[in-house]
């Protein structure tokens, strides 16, 4: 008898497990035995009551047990997420990271819910599982001895952990954390707010993207959409940009943007306006503005499969726009971050776009989400971020 809880799935459910998917939800469950506690490790068995897999447990949640490991023989312990973490750390390493990274993409990286980046000496952590939350003890401790950090900061404040039952919290976990940590980017330096900057402070997935807008900066003007703290400002700038106009809708943001300009000595090819990226767009478009690269990474406009249709209307109008204040020539370097926008749907919303803004549209380059960030083939939401870089003719 095992001395886990166990969780039997209906028949044909495991074919998908075994294949490598990481979820299984309430409806693909036969039953459940008396064994099985929220938070708990479970085992999960086919309709022959054969061994599919060991997960983390949760009936609050419609994602019912996250795969831990396919490996019977496997305990999963303190020692078990010392070795995942150890593996992803070695991993960023082997690639060159090391100032600034995603040290855990969740699933991708064997510990699901898990997410950990690296700004400089601290960690941002943040976790969206009961079954993780329960071991955060043992996840903080295997952090601080594998990367000896000086500080690690809790960012669990995002509303999807209520799905699991979790509060909505933050603090110091380990260390001290400062207002602010400097990073460095490419030869870019960043400053970063992880106890108040939006998701773990700094969006790090672009960041090898950054990098590749160098050909398409030396001498242009630039227009940068929905620009946060300025990533994507900052390095057009420093790649011989003649002027950038970073817009967002936030003031904070844009304040932070210019001591980022500031900080990197390009403060004088910097202006920020704070206003609505559609609403510009459009008064540009009608009066005329053009620019010679436009860089548009709006946030997620579709959260849900549900959303998906309202999203698409409104990537095609926003790229519509900044395809029409694109000088001829010039280029258009777009992304989303909406997981539900695939990569083929969005490339499918860009050909839409470009017929209707009457330009000739040349596809150049595919973005997607930095290596640091791995998505797992079978793990369809670890498949996020996409762009594309074009020319308009």
């Amino acid at each position: 008898m095992s001395e886990l809880g166990q969780v039997c799935l209906r028949r044909g459910e495991e074919q998908d497990i075994r294949a490598g998917k990481l979820w299984i939800y309430d409806n693909e469950i036969d039953w459940v035995d008396d064994f099985c506690h929220d938070g708990d490790v479970v085992e999960v068995l086919d309709s022959r009551m054969s061994f599919v897999a060991l997960g983390f447990f949760n009936a609050r949640s419609k994602i019912t047990v996250r795969i831990l490991t396919r490996d019977q023989q496997e305990t999963v312990d303190a020692a078990f997420f010392r070795r995942r973490l150890q593996a992803a750390w070695d991993y960023r390493r082997s690639l060159g990271f090391d100032n600034a990274c995603r040290v855990v993409f969740g699933e991708s990286d064997g510990l699901p819910g898990l997410t950990v980046d690296k700004f400089g000496e601290y960690l941002s952590i943040q976790i969206l599982s009961l079954g993780m939350d329960r071991r955060k003890d043992e996840i903080v401790a295997a952090l601080v001895d594998i990367i000896q950090p000086k500080g690690i900061c809790e960012r669990d404040d995002v509303p999807v952990r209520e799905k699991e039952g979790l509060p909505q919290i933050t603090g110091v976990l380990y260390g001290e954390i400062p207002p602010e940590v400097e990073i460095l980017e490419h030869d870019a330096r960043m400053l970063v707010d992880i106890r108040n900057g939006q998701k773990t402070g700094h969006f790090l997935d672009q960041q090898e993207n950054r990098g590749r807008i160098k050909p398409y900066c030396p001498g242009r003007r630039v227009l940068d959409l929905c620009s946060h703290t300025g990533g994507f400002a900052i390095h057009a700038a420093l790649y011989g940009a003649a002027s950038v106009e970073a817009v967002d809708v936030s003031d904070s943001a844009l304040e932070m943007l210019r001591r980022n300009a500031a900080l990197n000595g390009v403060e004088e090819k910097i202006t920020t306006v704070a206003a609505n990226v559609f609403d510009l767009m459009k008064a540009y478009d009608e009066a005329g503005r053009r620019f010679d690269t436009v860089i548009c990474d709006p946030p997620a406009f579709a959260k849900s499969k549900k959303a998906l249709e309202a999203a698409w209307r409104g990537y095609k109008e926003l790229n519509l726009r900044c395809m029409r204040v694109t000088a001829p020539g010039g280029y258009l370097i777009s992304c989303s971050c909406s997981q539900f926008m695939t990569p083929e749907l969005f490339l499918e919303m860009l050909r839409d776009a470009a017929a209707d803004s009457g330009r000739t549209v040349r596809l150049l380059e595919t973005l997607i989400q930095s290596r640091d960030h791995p998505a797992a083939l079978n793990a369809e939401q670890s498949l996020y971020l996409k762009g594309y870089i074009l020319q308009v003719l």
